[in-house]
Order: C-alpha cells, then sequence, then structure tokens
C-alpha cells in the first residue's frame, strides 16, 4: 500500500507551520515528504528510509543537492505518527514523533512555497497548516 498526496498554489511564507498526521503502511520502505515551487525545485525532500535506518533530507534546482543525513529513524512500518515541518528564510525544521528536532537549511532561498508531496508508505489522515 502507498499514498500519494500532491498540492500545488500554495502560498507558505517564513514562520508557517505544516502538521502531517499518518499511518505508516506495513510493507513500507520509508516515505517522502517535499516542499517546495515544484517537482523540480524542492527547498526540502524529507525522506525516511527504513532499510537504511537513516532520514535523508536534501533539496533540488532541477539537479540534487549534497545529502544530509541523520541517523535518528524513530519511524516503523504499520505505526501511527506525526511528523511538524516548520518553515523558516533561513532553514527547515522537522519535529519527529518522539520530539528530537532536526533542521536543514533553506539552501534555495525560499521566501514562499508553493507545492507539497507525500509519496510512499505514509496514509495521511490529517494536515494542518499554521
Amino acid at each position: 500500500m502507498s499514498g500519494e498526496l500532491e498540492m500545488t498554489n500554495l502560498h507558505l511564507k517564513p514562520g508557517t507551520t505544516l502538521k502531517i498526521k499518518g499511518r505508516i503502511a506495513d510493507e513500507a520502505d520509508g516515505f517522502v515528504i517535499n516542499l517546495g515551487q515544484g517537482t523540480d525545485k524542492l527547498g526540502l525532500h524529507f525522506n525516511p528510509r527504513f532499510k537504511e535506518s537513516t532520514i535523508v533530507c536534501n533539496s533540488r534546482d532541477g539537479n540534487w543537492g549534497k545529502e544530509h543525513r541523520d541517523s535518528h529513524l524513530c519511524f516503523s512500518p504499520g505505526s501511527e505518527t506525526k511528523v511538524t515541518l516548520a518553515f523558516h528564510s533561513d532553514e527547515f525544521k522537522v519535529e519527529l514523533p518522539d520530539g528530537y528536532e532536526l533542521t536543514f537549511p533553506n539552501r534555495l532561498g525560499y521566501s514562499h512555497l508553493s507545492y507539497l508531496s507525500i509519496k510512499g508508505g505514509l496514509q495521511v489522515s490529517s494536515l494542518k497548516l499554521n
């Protein structure tokens, strides 16, 4: 089971917080949350990978940037989860379900975000913008 959610024409400004709740599929290898200005213009690519026991963050401006890897993987297949993403002018902050927070720089210098996609093994049950 895999899910896909895509939203365009958003107008998210720095200071915006996005809370995503859902269930990770039993057979999931991971999932992806993308924030940016389009499919090839991503300020944040957030990708927990279960087989590698890592979280990969990256940016994309036509081509992928250098990966940032974090070994604090507190997600597991078959579980309910919540992720909070905060967009700031200089960075993205991601709060994981256990309260751990990771940061990733706003490498592309975006002052607004218009694109969100969630793909892979996460079935979204709630999406909240603040």
